[in-house]
């Protein structure tokens, strides 16, 4: 009933920068709190960064100062801008949101995933 879409994955060396986007799609009523992870190989999942939908935003501690996160609620979909990379930020990249579906209810959901790979 509802999907969200990642892109914007890539290799890139260190340094560089990279926009990941996650849009939001289908019978969706309202998006809340929407939410970047990552997980690296033989890693657990991380939260990366969240943003509420008053625009009040966390971000983990390995990535503050070089990762910012944005929504555009008019079209369901986050943005992680993230600028001077490190060979340690290769990971898969998740979207998560919590989504309310039209007559459906709250839904957790998870994207497929997008690979960001940095070089050194």
């Amino acid at each position: 009933q509802v999907q969200l879409v990642e892109s914007g994955g890539g290799l890139v060396q260190a340094g560089e920068s990279l926009r990941l986007s996650c849009a939001a799609s289908g019978m969706i009523f309202s998006v809340g709190v929407m939410n970047w992870y990552r997980q690296a190989p033989g890693k657990q999942r991380e939260l990366v960064a969240q943003i509420f939908t008053s625009g009040s935003t966390n971000y983990a501690d390995s990535v503050k100062g070089r990762f910012t996160i944005s929504r555009d609620n008019t079209k369901n979909t986050a943005y992680l801008q993230m600028n001077s990379l490190k060979p340690e930020d290769t990971a898969v990249y998740y979207c998560n949101a919590n989504i309310i579906v039209r007559g459906s209810g709250r839904r957790d959901t998870w994207g497929q995933g997008t690979q960001v790979t940095v070089s050194s």
